[in-house]
């Protein structure tokens, strides 16, 4: 039997009896043991941190199974002195290459660099096998130069000394620049810019928001502390897991932005209790029952969904999420035991050194207003909103999945400015080889006919530029053949290529010859790597949308509010994935923003953004509807027109409170997308579009306008679920209406 249930009109419990209540009434006695506790931890991670190193893995790929990684293995096995990491040293002479002067010039360069530290082999475009490493037009030419050892293996160092020592060859009219996949791994980007620009937005926002420059202080010095924790524990964390170099800087994208959040709804609600005559004590013991419980509810929400990550099966994935799962552990450890204490600390004196004046958040007022005319045109402005998120998400469509490669990095770096060179005098499918490796047993019919006869096969392609003479192993049986497509790797054709050589050109070209054939090298790793993503993408959606409605029914104890929340944050997520691709893929807003090109969209990028968004949502969610149970409870039972001042009064108490945070939220995602790394350009961008339409039309517009179409029909609830269903966000609190 189903039954329509309002939230339950029992007197509120003392705040006293809420387990964060007794902690955040812990910290406050003990605030000076808490804050040197986290402190002391905050210097001993760090150094261990320092003292342990990093060690940071870019590797994209999947697991051993792929083609790609059997193909490595295979080349390893048979040619151990060319199953290394490539470099290409690029050459741009203003004289003709093929001069003595610039000649010799090159021999020399290329010969210092064959005697460096892990360098096996160094391929002269002078030499017979770098025939086709002069261009057509004779002024740009390129040394192959390999190492003992693929992806990490490899150290930093000796890329490193390859690439000072090639550019220090450089000078007027001969440039040099030095690009591969090695090269791409040790060229990171400018750390610390991103964070500082949004610490400084949130600054200014938090100083609008409480006009006081101590209450503005507490939630910066409390999400910088947890941050900062949390780039150590990735520093010992690096040695044992797969973590990405980029981890850090999307740690401290996600920390900064929900742990200045957190401490602003527990700040709010505290100086509320202030305000309302309790003393400091109590309305730390207030905030921490109320707004702190639903902190650990969202944040706790926000760690779920990234656990659906780890469905996906790939290594560097898990890295990144546990990176901004630390980070936001950490923020809510900070906000339940290192904001009390630091309120202890403040005391009633939280509003001293005041800038302007600001009245309290209450009924009346702008929000007030607000929800008054959403509520009284619920089809015409819950309909329009809808239907604006609609339109920003119909790019989405186009959306196409594949890693990036070099010619989206910044052109100051060598591997763009290398890339650029080689795709100008020998065409774009030069920085992405392919690399086919044939096995030939004893059995095999043909042997060297067959292979010249696959690389005619594989030559008459519409989309190869050129296939190399096939190099075999000492025994014999075993070639590799490298393939040169038209286009660079991240353009739709080269992977439509892989795809048709696979499946079809080279299982028609060796059946009957006992030959296998697989492909390798970075680009046909990435294209499938890129397609196991896609695979799985459906399942991790799903994972985290079920999760985020079943965790929002035992919240609220409603069927229809967590449905609505679910699919209006799809639609939030959808348009930003619309602007995502508009922007990063279409090239509408300039190609300054992606350095000059326009590229698909790095598959993990929209798994990672829509766990983190619906967590992130989260946050809205709990603290508006939270605060409307409250005003329910609150106010007179059993009238629609409870119902609907009850969303107005919650709107005019948190409507301030939720676009300050927004706000702060968006200059935090936003100030990334001014860094040098494009995936967090493409993760802030949508973080920060997705945030402003969360807090805007959905949470202000949207979500009165559906509460007020649906009624009392919002708290309908089976009773069969609500007994299978635990209470996981019971009010707690003082019953005082005012309080906020």
């Amino acid at each position: 039997m189903s039954v329509i249930r309002a939230p339950s009109r029992k007197p509120l419990m003392a705040t006293q009896a809420s387990s964060l209540g007794r902690l955040g009434a812990w910290s406050y006695r003990h605030r000076r043991l808490v804050v040197a506790a986290w402190v002391t931890a905050l210097i001993v991670i760090s150094l261990a941190g320092r003292l342990a190193g990093s060690a940071f893995k870019d590797n994209l790929n999947g697991g051993t199974s792929t083609p790609s990684q059997q193909a490595a293995a295979f080349l390893q096995h048979n040619f151990p002195s060319q199953s290394g990491d490539v470099a290409q040293v690029v050459f741009d002479v203003r004289a003709p290459v093929t001069s003595a002067a610039a000649q010799d010039r090159i021999t020399s360069t290329l010969d210092g660099l064959a005697r460096l530290p892990r360098v096996t082999a160094v391929v002269s475009p002078f030499a017979a096998e770098g025939g086709a490493q002069i261009s057509p037009d004779g002024h740009i030419a390129y040394g192959l130069v390999r190492f003992d050892a693929i992806g990490d293996a490899l150290p930093d160092a000796a890329i490193k000394q390859v690439i000072a020592q090639a550019q220090r060859a450089a000078g007027p009219g001969f440039a040099v620049q030095v690009g591969g996949a090695p090269v791409e791994k040790v060229e990171k980007p400018q750390f610390g810019k991103s964070e500082a620009l949004g610490i400084l937005a949130a600054v200014l926002i938090l100083l609008l928001a409480f006009g006081s420059v101590i209450a503005m202080l507490l939630p910066i010095a409390t999400a910088v502390v947890a941050v900062a924790a949390s780039f150590g524990l990735l520093d010992l964390l690096s040695h044992d897991v797969t973590v990405p170099s980029f981890a850090p800087e999307l740690a401290a994208l996600v920390g900064l932005g929900v742990g200045i959040d957190y401490a602003l709804f527990v700040i709010t609600r505290y100086r509320t209790a202030l305000r309302a005559g309790s003393a400091p004590p109590d309305a730390v013991v207030t905030a921490m029952a109320t707004s702190g419980r639903a902190v650990v509810f969202a944040g706790s929400t926000v760690v779920l969904s990234l656990l659906g990550l780890f469905l996906l099966g790939l290594p560097f994935i898990y890295g990144a999420a546990l990176g901004a799962i630390i980070a936001v552990l950490l923020v809510m450890a900070a906000s339940v035991t290192l904001l009390p204490a630091a309120l202890g600390f403040a005391g009633a004196g939280i509003d001293r050194l005041r800038i302007g004046r600001r009245a309290p958040a209450g009924t009346g007022g702008f929000w007030w207003t607000w929800s008054r005319r959403v509520q009284r045109h619920p089809w015409l402005t819950g309909g329009a909103a809808v239907a604006t998120l609609v339109l920003l998400a119909l790019p989405f469509a186009s959306l196409r999945l594949a890693f990036t490669d070099a010619g989206t990095e910044p052109s100051s770096y060598t591997s763009r400015q290398a890339y650029d060179l080689l795709a100008q005098g020998f065409g774009p499918g030069t920085n992405g080889p392919l690399v086919v490796a044939l096995q030939m047993p004893a059995a095999a019919q043909g042997g060297p006919p067959a292979i010249a006869a696959l690389r005619s096969d594989l030559a008459s392609q519409p989309d190869v530029a050129q296939v190399s003479p096939p190099q075999f192993s000492p025994a014999g049986t075993a070639a590799v053949l490298t393939v040169i497509p038209r286009t660079s790797p991240q353009d739709a054709r080269t992977s439509a290529l892989v795809r048709s050589l696979r499946d079809t050109v080279m299982p028609r070209a060796t059946a009957g010859t006992g030959i296998a054939a697989l492909i390798g090298g970075q680009t046909a790793a990435s294209i499938g790597t890129a397609g196991l993503i896609s695979a799985r993408l459906l399942v991790v959606m799903a994972f985290v949308i079920v999760l985020s409605v079943l965790l929002l029914m035992a919240a609220f104890r409603s069927v229809v509010i967590p449905l609505v929340s679910a699919v209006l944050t799809l639609l939030s997520t959808g348009a930003a994935y619309g602007v995502i691709v508009a922007v990063f893929q279409w090239g509408r807003l300039g190609r300054g923003i992606d350095n000059g090109v326009v590229a698909p969209v790095d598959p993990w990028i929209p798994l990672m953004l829509f766990a983190l968004l619906f967590g992130f949502s989260m946050d809205y969610q709990v603290f508006l509807v939270s605060r409307i149970r409250e005003e329910w409870r609150a106010g007179p039972a059993g009238s629609a027109t409870a119902d609907s001042d009850a969303v107005a009064d919650a709107l005019a108490r948190t409507g301030r409170i939720i676009t300050s945070a927004a706000a702060i939220m968006i200059c935090v995602f936003a100030a990334f997308v001014l860094g040098d790394l494009r995936v967090l350009r493409v993760i802030g961008l949508g973080m920060a579009i997705a945030v402003l339409l969360d807090a805007t039309l959905v949470r202000m517009v949207a979500t009165p306008a559906v509460l007020q179409l649906t009624g009392r029909s919002n708290w309908w609830f089976p009773r069969w679920l609500d007994r299978v269903l635990p209470s996981i966000l019971t009010e707690v609190g003082s019953a005082t209406k005012g309080t906020s």
